[in-house]
């Protein structure tokens, strides 16, 4: 031995070599280590004495003999200890402890295993007892950073320290913070089960934007959280500031599902006065699929009052979507027994629905209903029907066409409309209605080239209308009784065209029309003389008549521009331009008296008195046909103007076109065959847009050129003559829109989508001038970013206040029997108005200037508390006169947290 030690001491020495090569520190490099299978058995031969002057290596007695286990052994071999590479890197310290069998980590750690990822000020992985250990670390100033991340798919968790098994994979987390679906989690200690589940201890959890100081959060003993699904924890208590409240539920259950999930609706409660405790808007909320869901919610009053309303979203992309709601109120006032008890139900309808354009170019249906109660939203004890409260008209359109594309072109639709006047209750429906049309046919035109003249432009076309017209009330609504009176006919129309041009700037066009119409309601009229009244008989059977007219019309465009500015100057009015397009036509309609019969008016005797025309076409659907025959000339006269002026962009170069009037229209005619009265008034209307387009102008009047006498009943004679002036003004509107705002854009008002859109279903406007919903409760805040300028406000506030506001002006003039009045005046406004970053005002109101008085009026205040709201709504007059306080929070996953104190309108009003 004593000849082999050089050998030896080389064999120790290379170990030593290799060892240190392998472990030694490493400054900022990315190592993967690999812990390797364990070894298998080896058989070492101990070295033999030879009498040989050749000296042997020791390497050469040593001999490793290879089994394979899997032949000679029926116990299955061990699975490897990681089942993937553990990838590991630090900026100042990383080295491997092969005694300890663990790697330090130190300053921007960071471990990466399967999905799992691990940063941390310092990380110790501990490959005998398969832990990673992951904390903080202290900087020159002795603070603790590098909070330790961890993050497994979508989960993100940032506790002080933690202890993980990458064996079993479940993990001790101690100050743990992490996010699920808006909620911040704070928890003392946490255990991490499996991939799935989380038991925590001590949890706090909040949907405040800061975690370490927030103004609300929930204290929780115990917790299960399933990320992504749900946290099912012990008795919680909330704390506003650190100070706990006593609001404590023995148990509490927050979904933190991504997709859309069912669950109970939490209602609000409250009292009214007549009616007692109540809850409102409770149910239940059914998320049936992906493309269609179901709300089923509920009112409940204690003197037996209740209400249910049903509503669906539905939407199949690039195909349709659509609404539908039905609300049903059971209204009970007083108690049985008094005088003033009374038992009421009401009842609406809604449905709307808009096909995709691109679903299918060819065919079209289409639906907008809102059909119910005539006083339903008069009398709904639900906050969400507050902004429906002034509608007059209810009206409902359910149609379908279709096009059969070719030569001609054929369109065919199916309507089914319903109009409701929520004042007299009457309602029209057509059930349905058909329309047919065939494209123009130009039977005289070349195959080729364009058409000219007057016979290659003559066109024919076919249309047929076809309704089941329908008048009832209210009370007979959805009964056989509404039926009796319906009315129905068809009217077949084929209109024949031509077109031509005179001395190449005038435009001349003529035209037939005939028109044949069919029904089955007719009358006979006959005078009975014993009861000395007329007897209408309705007649139910076939009948038709047939009418036909002619006209033409010829007309031209005439430009003219005035130009303010000579070569080389700069004027900031340029040119005016004006364009006007008069036009004169000629109408013929024979008289039909061949479709009217007379009856006779006698004494008891028998005597004639006098006999009397009617038509037995008077109840048809479309009329009776013309019996007069009339021969007209109409002049008509449309004017618009236009200016150039010098942009204020000074960059631009063209001048900037501005619009003074839209349209300036004047119309009246001339009866060549009227014996008297032969001049129709002459009626005026126009509109414009003013200030940058924000402001709608509309306007119109009435002219009669014929004079009064002194019953106020017009005569043959023209004003002029009679002492006045040329014409005499007989009425007159105008109506002014003004939408503006602090920051000078065409920025809505702050009405929420939701809120616009159930006033829109409800039949009422597409702004909040007749107020918005109160149902604060179910509102949906949408956090989104408003346009901030560039500027930080100022402490106080005071700089720049946001606005905005809207005005609805109108004011109508009669004068048809010198009555000189003012038919109608007044002025509707809404705006909004920010006094600071989280206090708004508003207000929705009108002044009635011929009543002198403030329409119906809302007032609103809102107060934005960070993660909570505060809402107020007050209707201090009316008898819808009420108001309602609510403040809850703003997230949607605990937006049943809320408390809602209301006072309701005294139905004795």
């Amino acid at each position: 031995m004593h000849t082999n030690r050089i050998h030896i001491l080389f064999a120790l020495s290379f170990t030593v070599f290799i060892n240190t090569f392998s472990f030694a520190q490493v400054d900022g490099e990315d190592k993967s280590i690999e812990i390797p299978k364990e070894k298998e058995v080896e058989s070492i031969t101990p070295p033999t004495k030879v009498n040989d002057s050749i000296v042997i290596p020791v390497e050469e007695l040593i001999t490793v003999k290879e089994t394979d286990s899997t032949v000679t052994d029926s116990i299955k071999p061990k699975p490897a200890l990681l089942q993937a590479t553990v990838s590991s890197s630090a900026t100042d310290y990383h080295a491997f402890n092969r005694k300890e069998q663990k790697m330090y980590l130190y300053n921007e750690a960071k471990v990466n295993y399967t999905d799992m990822e691990i940063t941390a000020g310092t990380i110790v992985i501990d490959y005998s007892k398969n832990l990673i250990y992951a904390g903080r670390i202290k900087d020159t100033a002795g603070v603790y950073t590098q909070r330790p991340v961890f993050k497994q798919g979508d989960n993100l968790i940032e506790p002080d320290s933690m202890i993980f098994n990458f064996k079993n994979k479940k993990a001790i987390i101690f100050n743990s913070n992490t996010e699920q679906e808006g909620m911040k989690i704070r928890s003392e200690r946490s255990k991490k089960e499996n991939d799935s589940v989380y038991f925590l201890k001590n949890m706090r959890i909040t949907t405040a934007e800061s975690e370490e100081d927030p103004e609300y959060y929930f204290l929780i003993d115990k917790a299960k959280l399933v990320p992504n699904k749900k946290i099912v924890a012990s008795s919680a208590q909330m704390f506003i500031y650190n100070v706990p409240t006593p609001i404590i539920v023995p148990f509490a259950f927050f979904p933190l599902s991504k997709k859309q999930t069912s669950g109970v609706i939490f209602p609000s409660f409250g009292e009214q006065n007549d009616r007692g405790y109540f809850i409102q808007n409770g149910g239940y909320y059914f998320a049936i699929s992906d493309y269609v869901d179901l709300a089923v919610l509920g009112d409940y009053y204690t003197n037996g009052s209740y209400g249910l309303r049903f509503e669906s979203n539905y939407k199949t992309r690039y195909k349709y979507n659509g609404r539908f709601g039905f609300r049903y109120e059971n209204l009970i006032t007083s108690e049985r027994g008094f005088s003033d008890y009374s038992k009421n139900t009401i009842y609406n309808l809604r449905w709307s629905h808009s096909q995709d354009t691109k679903s299918n170019p060819n065919s079209r249906f289409s639906a907008s209903v809102n059909l119910g109660s005539s006083n339903y939203y008069q009398q709904s004890q639900n906050q969400i029907n507050t902004a429906s409260f002034l509608n007059n008209t209810l009206a409902s359109s359910v149609s379908y066409s279709k096009t059969f594309q070719g030569e001609p072109q054929v369109n065919i639709s199916l309507t089914a409309t319903h109009s409701q006047n929520t004042q007299t209750e009457e309602i029209n429906l057509t059930l349905p209605t058909l329309q047919a049309s065939v494209g123009r046919v130009y039977p005289f035109a070349p195959k080729t080239g364009s058409k000219k003249g007057i016979i290659q432009n003559i066109n024919l076309q076919y249309s047929v209308r076809g309704e089941n017209q329908i008048q009832t009330t209210d009370s007979l609504f959805f009964k056989s009784e509404m039926f009796d009176d319906a009315k129905i006919g068809m009217k077949h129309t084929i209109p024949v065209t031509t077109n031509f041009k005179v001395f190449n700037y005038f435009s001349v066009s003529a035209n037939a029309n005939f028109e044949e119409a069919w029904t089955l309601n007719t009358i006979d009229k006959y005078y009975d003389s014993e009861n000395n009244v007329t007897v209408t008989e309705d007649i139910t059977g076939f009948d038709a008549y047939r009418t036909y007219n002619f006209g033409a019309s010829i007309g031209t465009t005439v430009y003219g521009q005035f130009n303010f500015e000579k070569e080389g100057e700069d004027k900031k009015i340029k040119a005016i331009r004006h364009v006007i397009r008069p036009s004169v036509s000629y109408n013929v309609n024979p008289a039909f008296d061949k479709y009217y019969d007379t009856y006779e008016v006698t004494d008891i005797n028998g005597n004639s008195i006098s006999e009397n025309d009617f038509s037995r076409f008077e109840n048809s659907l479309f009329g009776v046909p013309n019996k007069n025959y009339s021969s007209s000339i109409g002049l008509a006269l449309s004017n618009n103007l236009e200016a150039k002026v010098r942009d204020k962009d000074s960059t631009k170069t063209e001048p900037k076109k501005i619009i003074l009037l839209n349209n300036l229209n004047f119309s009246t005619s001339y009866n060549l065959a009227g014996d008297s009265l032969r001049f129709s008034p002459v009626k005026m209307s126009g509109g414009t847009q003013l200030f940058d387009n924000k402001m709608n102008v509309n306007f119109g009047a009435t002219l009669d050129p014929y004079a009064l006498d002194n019953n106020n009943t017009k005569i043959d004679e023209f004003n002029i003559s009679n002492g006045g002036s040329l014409f005499r003004l007989t009425s007159a509107n105008l109506t002014l829109g003004y939408s503006l705002n602090s920051k000078g854009n065409d920025k809505k008002s702050n009405t929420s989508d939701r809120s616009r859109t159930e006033t829109l279903d409800s039949g009422g406007r597409d702004d909040d001038l007749f107020g918005r919903s109160q149902d604060f409760a179910d509102q949906r805040y949408e956090e989104e970013e408003d346009d901030k300028e560039d500027e930080e406000p100022s402490d106080l506030y005071n700089y720049s206040i946001p606005w905005n506001l809207r005005l609805a002006y109108a004011v109508n003039y009669s004068n048809s029997q010198r009555q000189n009045e003012i038919s109608s005046h007044s002025l509707m406004f809404s705006g909004d108005i920010e006094l600071s970053p989280k206090w708004s005002i508003g207000a929705s109101s009108g002044y009635d200037f011929k009543n002198q008085g403030f329409s119906y009026t809302q007032l609103r205040f809102g107060r934005d508390l960070m993660s909570w709201r505060m809402d107020f709504s007050w209707i201090p007059f009316s008898t819808q006169s009420s108001w309602n306080f609510f403040i809850g929070i703003k997230s949607s996953i605990l937006k049943d947290l809320k408390y809602e104190k209301r006072l309701q309108p005294d139905q004795q009003l």
